[in-house]
């Protein structure tokens, strides 16, 4: 009976040890899929100061333009935060109309409403001991903005519906891409609320700004990109990376992930030259790049040229395609072929 019993506890202990092993390694592979890639000083401040903050329950503002990575940055202050083995939330303030956001962050009673036929549990209940991330914070109304305050104030809210207080223990960390000061002086954000959520301020700066992180983003998203759509992962030339290197990246990381996989599908799986590149990329090369110290016609010329000859590129030969993509008649395009002497 006692080998008996030795072997169960064994077996507990062990079954235990496999599932502790288990969550280090899942989480292991959630910061590795959700990793902050870049060397550049700004990039390290933001994770330095993004792990500085993980050990608080400080509410966290974080700005920066769309595309930048602020779910990325919420995420690393979570799996650094004592709050890791909970949830972290996720919800896009400015996708949903306000009732529905109302529902998802709040949840509701059974019968509260049309169709409410059994009680939801929303946003902030789900994430209690853990993490709710409200991305998109400027686009909310001030009827919402108040039941916000509500919650940060008080820990408290009720279900849309009920009653009785829910009391919720949440970190909150909120997202804008919006200049929350202006928003307050146009009388559009709460300044109370601002205060709340902006104790403490991380900014990401845009990856125009960043140009020396974009080599080591560019070969993290080839080899992402290529495992993703199983293909080969792919070299890239000095030219192609040049021209990523110099692209202003209006729409920051998320512009270029969706260039990568572009030219990782599209490309042959061997190299990826610029004609692998999205024809907004090429374009934004060629007028940046003008001819100086020739005439002009010479170097309208060069420009057609060169750019009729990305065009027909990146339509792999076909030139009814390229005609769609140039707004021209199939016929108008040979007439330009034969003019400015292009080789095809």
């Amino acid at each position: 009976a006692f080998a008996d019993l030795a072997a169960s506890s064994i077996e507990k202990a062990q079954n235990i040890k496999d599932v502790k092993d288990e969550n280090i390694y899942l989480r292991k592979e959630l910061e590795q899929k959700y990793q902050i890639i870049g060397e550049s000083e700004q990039i390290k401040k933001v994770v330095r100061d993004a792990k500085k903050v993980a050990d608080s329950k400080a509410t966290t503002l974080i700005y920066g333009e769309s595309g930048t990575g602020k779910e990325l940055v919420a995420r690393l202050i979570h799996n650094q935060s004592p709050r890791r083995e909970k949830h972290f939330l996720v919800i896009n303030c400015g996708a949903i109309p306000e009732t529905l956001l109302e529902r998802e962050l709040f949840g509701h009673e059974k019968g509260s409403f049309t169709g409410a036929d059994q009680k939801k549990i929303g946003l902030f209940e789900g994430a209690d001991g853990g993490t709710l991330f409200l991305d998109e914070i400027g686009e909310t109304t001030h009827a919402m903005q108040v039941k916000l305050l509500r919650v940060l104030q008080e820990g408290q809210f009720y279900r849309i519906g009920g009653t009785t207080p829910v009391t919720v223990d949440v970190r909150i960390i909120a997202a804008t891409n919006r200049e929350l000061e202006k928003e307050i002086e146009s009388g559009k954000f709460r300044e109370d609320l601002f205060y709340r959520l902006n104790v403490i301020r991380i900014n990401l700066p845009p990856l125009r700004e960043r140009r020396e992180d974009i080599p080591l983003l560019v070969n993290y998203l080839l080899e992402k990109k290529s495992s993703e759509n199983n293909k080969p992962i792919p070299a890239i030339t000095k030219e192609a990376m040049d021209v990523l290197i110099n692209h202003p990246w209006y729409g920051n990381v998320r512009e270029l992930e969706n260039a990568i996989e572009r030219a990782v599908v599209m490309g042959d799986g061997k190299e990826i030259k610029v004609e692998n590149l999205p024809l907004d990329i090429i374009r934004e090369k060629m007028i940046k790049t003008p001819a100086i110290g020739v005439p002009l016609k010479e170097a309208v010329e060069k420009f057609k040229k060169d750019f009729l000859l990305e065009t027909i590129k990146y339509a792999d030969g076909n030139k009814n395609k390229a005609a769609k993509i140039l707004g021209i008649q199939r016929t108008y395009l040979h007439t330009l072929i034969r003019e400015l002497d292009i080789d095809i």
